[in-house]
Formats: C-alpha cells, sequence, structure tokens
C-alpha cells in the first residue's frame, strides 16, 4: 500500500477477533491510526500490544448491537476515514436451535450493528466528501451453507453495502463488501482439538485445496479501500479460494475422476 493510509484513522469493529487484529496490524503499519473497536475487554490488550509496536491506535469497548455504544465510541475516535464493519458471530447452527431471541440476536451483531456503524460515520464523510466503507460479509450471504441467522443478516449486509454506494456515492463515499470463505483463525484450533481432520474435510471443497488466510482477506480490504479501486464501489467480492465457483465435490463425483 505504500503508505497510503498514513494519516488517516481506520476504525475496526471486532478489532480483538483472529481477523479485527490482522486488520488493526495491517493497516496500521501501512501508518494509519487504528480506531479498534469490540465487546470485549481484549481490545484495550490489543491497543497496548500496537502501541508496543509502533502502531498509533486507540481503544472503544462497545458492543456494535447497542446504538448507544457506538454512537459514544465513535464519538471518541473523531474523523474517520475507512470503516471496516469487521463485527460478527454465529451462535445457531441450524433453524431448528434458533429461536425468536437467538434469531434477533444474530441479527443485531451481524448487521444491525454494522448499519449502526455506518450511521454513525456517514455525516462526517459526506462533510469531507470523502470516504470508504468494507463490510465483512461471507459466502453465507450467498448461499444455504449452515447458520442460518447469521447467513440471513450476511446477505442484508449485501444489499446494506449497495444501498450505501447507491445513495452516497455522490459525496465521494464507496461502499463494498468483502465475502470471504472458511478462515484460519484461533477458533478453527479449538475445533481442530475436537476433531483433527475437520479442515481437511473442509479443504475438500475449496477449488484451491486450502482455507482462506486472514492476512488474503485483509489485503482484497486493502484493495477496495485504496485509490487502486476508486471507481469500485457496490461490490460482494468472494474471497474463498474457489468455493463460490461451483460444486467442486460433486463435479469430481460426476465425472468419476480427480481433477
Amino acid at each position: 500500500m505504500s503508505g497510503q493510509f498514513s494519516g488517516k484513522t481506520v476504525a475496526i469493529t471486532g478489532a480483538a477477533g483472529g481477523i479485527g487484529q490482522w486488520l488493526c496490524r495491517f493497516f496500521g503499519r501501512d501508518g494509519a491510526t487504528i480506531a479498534a473497536l469490540d465487546r470485549s475487554d481484549k481490545v484495550e490488550a490489543l491497543v497496548r500490544e500496537l502501541s508496543g509496536e509502533g502502531i498509533q491506535a486507540k481503544a472503544a469497548l462497545a458492543d456494535i448491537a447497542s446504538t448507544e455504544q457506538v454512537q459514544k465510541a465513535f464519538a471518541s475516535f473523531g474523523d474517520v476515514h475507512l470503516l471496516i464493519n469487521n463485527a460478527g458471530v454465529s451462535r445457531h447452527p441450524t433453524l431448528a436451535v434458533t429461536d425468536p431471541a437467538g434469531w434477533e440476536a444474530d441479527m443485531a451483531s451481524n448487521l444491525n450493528g454494522a448499519y449502526t456503524c455506518s450511521h454513525a460515520v456517514l455525516p462526517q464523510m459526506m462533510e469531507r466528501r470523502a470516504g470508504s466503507i468494507v463490510n465483512v460479509g461471507s459466502v453465507n450471504g450467498l448461499s444455504a451453507l449452515g447458520d442460518p441467522a447469521y447467513s440471513a443478516a450476511k446477505a442484508g449486509m449485501i444489499a446494506m453495502t449497495k444501498a450505501i454506494a447507491m445513495e452516497y456515492g455522490r459525496y465521494g463515499i464507496r461502499a463494498n463488501c468483502v465475502l470471504p470463505g472458511t478462515v484460519r483463525t484461533p477458533i478453527w484450533d479449538e475445533r481442530k482439538a475436537k476433531d483433527p481432520n475437520v479442515l481437511k474435510q473442509l479443504e475438500r471443497w475449496y477449488p484451491l485445496g486450502r482455507i482462506v488466510e486472514p492476512d488474503e482477506v485483509a489485503r482484497v480490504i486493502a484493495f477496495l479501500a485504496s485509490d487502486a479501486a476508486s471507481a469500485i464501489t457496490g461490490v460482494a467480492l468472494p474471497v474463498d479460494c474457489g468455493l463460490t465457483a461451483g460444486n467442486i465435490v460433486m463435479a469430481r463425483e460426476l465425472t468419476l475422476e480427480d481433477f
């Protein structure tokens, strides 16, 4: 990126999570000031680590499901040039185990919170007539892959991204969405401890034969937020090692060969 974000503030929600920490370091090392937001107090320890690495950073402890907490957090951040709506969580693997309260909670954490954070920064971006929002969605927003409440929220995120792009483009504001497949984060270390073969099973579905690394997501987000993508807005871009290209497992079975 060659210091393209130097002197700018990048706000990252879900900053204390696996992808969030990568994003903080990725943009921080490019010279950005990191505004890290998370509902876990781990975000404060993260900011101390970033500061020790020479990265300018500030933390806000807030649950994005709370409009009041979001408004307070962004008021403390001041100018935000790039918002990365990264926070998200999946708690309900099937509809059968999703009650109405669970559905509402997943919507709040994965969609409503992203809207509330966007709502908090859009006025200042309009005033500057410049700004970028990158939403971290999921391939679950394109197809039924389990976790239906989470998936519905991520599908809604795609629609919200397009709405922001349509309405705010005249102010020089761009909005895009990345759709990661399975990403190698600490949560998969926990899954592997229970089932050492879990990733091997998953990798069969990916044409590249592997899952996504966190820095690969960060690089795509950086591209979409950079001047190199100045004419790109309203897109939902899979970062999924080819998962959405087609059903490779079925294709292999239909052709009776391993290609």
